[in-house]
């Protein structure tokens, strides 16, 4: 992205004011079956101008960078917030601040792959899976990459340039089961450009192996007994449950429209093993998924405690939010595009890990189910859920059994939380889906393994 000053604009600002350039930038490269069906490049720039007064907002975007529309742009995000302001009848006030000055882009350790050396990688993958597992009735690969690029000024002092790329290797595959199709789909990536992640394809053959095997136990798949059971949940399936039915709960807008948790603050909702955090950009030393060092409103972006040994503690906060708290903004105001407003979004939230291994944790299951992989799944503001498994075990007399059929789990995530008696000593995370809350959103969902009782479909 060629980088505009934006200080020099600072000079059309008369009230809080946020000026921000930003640019998307993807690629997608799609096989099925050996053959490239998708090859897209896209790239969407504008900037965007957010003027606050008397608690309204105005907010004018365009994609002409030109300095006269630049400046054109900001005098209509003011004479918007002015018209507001001047129609809610509220009283002056002034959001709090928290200004965070930051320049992190990202830096290749490694040349850039050109698409053709992509395509390559690709073919060498799709080759390995159709040689070794010929009896496979489809096969996708795919490699996606996205980065967001971002600069940022506020008229109370904040600066922020940063970039955050993600590249992902997506795998599908699909056996026959007499007149059914047995699926499976896997993805490994996060945080950098394909060359620093990707730099070998046989690097990837370890978990196509895995798949495949996992594959092979799921056409045998018995039918989950239907009812609540002990259930050992891994890390991705703990990750997304506390991602969608617990972190939006937490979400101060969310809170301020009727979320459960508005009632609950220093209450317990969970085992007094659970700690969970929307982390910033660092956990244990260790860059996250997705670091944000200042938000879209130019807050220091800060880790939000939400849950500490069982106990409600707080929420994820934008100014405005903080504002109606009397706390502090934590950096969680997050816009997807160029033209979009800053919503509280969350980053990184995930369940501090405990000291257990996963092995012992099953084997501390005499009869239960080991969940594995989620798909799509629904949580609401009252923390109620139900989301997909597509893959897992049943755990008979402490050790696993067959493969279970595609399932469904559900509940309300701060029963089940309450429920939770080991938690696994390791932290994974994934971030290759998007948050969709208005806007989608790239975030990082992780944590450990959990053991805990829950309700599982049956047939």
């Amino acid at each position: 992205m060629r980088k505009i000053d934006l200080m020099q604009f600072k000079n059309s600002f008369k009230h809080y004011t946020e000026l921000r350039q930003q640019e998307l930038r993807s690629n997608m490269l799609y096989f099925n079956n050996g053959i490239l069906l998708r090859n897209s490049q896209d790239s969407i720039i504008g900037a965007n101008a957010r003027v606050f007064k008397n608690g309204a907002w105005g907010l004018s975007a365009n994609t002409d960078l030109t300095n006269v529309n630049m400046t054109d742009m900001i005098k209509k995000a003011t004479a918007h917030a002015e018209f507001l302001a001047g129609k809610s009848g509220k009283e002056a006030f002034d959001l709090p601040t928290n200004i965070g000055v930051n320049n992190n882009l990202y830096t290749a350790k490694k040349t850039p792959m050109s698409i053709k050396e992509q395509i390559e990688f690709c073919k060498e993958l799709d080759g390995y899976i159709a040689s070794k597992y010929p009896d496979l009735q489809a096969r996708n690969v795919a490699l996606q990459s996205a980065t967001m690029e971002k600069n940022l000024i506020t008229s109370d002092g904040a600066i922020s340039h940063y970039e955050i790329p993600r590249s992902f290797l997506i795998f599908v595959m699909t056996l026959m089961n007499g007149n059914e199709p047995v699926s499976l789909y896997d993805v490994v990536g996060g945080y950098g450009q394909v060359q620093d992640l990707f730099s070998k394809p046989e690097e990837s053959f370890e978990l196509i192996d895995k798949m495949y095997t996992h594959l092979r136990a799921k056409k045998e798949a018995v039918w989950a007994e239907s009812g609540i059971h002990d259930v050992v949940m891994d890390a991705k399936l703990a990750g997304i449950l506390s991602h969608e039915a617990v972190g939006h709960t937490t979400e101060a807008d969310i809170v301020l429209n009727g979320s459960v948790a508005g009632d609950l603050l220093e209450q317990k909702v969970a085992s007094e093993l659970v700690t969970m955090v929307d982390a910033a950009h660092h956990y244990k030393g260790e860059l996250l998924p997705q670091p944000i060092f200042v938000d879209d409103e130019g807050t220091e972006a800060k880790d939000a405690v939400l849950i500490e040994k069982g106990i409600l503690k707080g929420f994820m906060h934008s100014r405005e939010t903080a504002k109606k708290f009397g706390v502090e903004p934590t950096g969680n105001a997050r816009a997807y595009n160029f033209s979009d407003e800053p919503l509280v979004r969350m980053r990184n939230t995930m369940i501090v890990p405990g000291t257990s291994k996963l092995d012992d944790m099953i084997a501390d299951v005499e009869n239960g189910y080991y969940l594995i992989s989620p798909s799509n799944g629904e949580a609401d503001s009252t923390s109620e859920f139900m989301f997909g498994v597509t893959l897992g075990y049943e755990i008979k007399n402490s050790k696993l059994g067959k493969a279970i059929k595609d399932t469904t789990i559900s509940g309300v995530a701060f029963e089940l939380l309450k429920t939770i008696t080991d938690l696994s000593d390791d932290l994974t995370w994934i971030s290759s889906g998007m948050c969709g809350k208005k806007q989608p959103m790239p975030v990082g969902m992780g944590g450990p393994a959990i053991s805990c009782k829950v309700m599982i479909g049956g047939k």
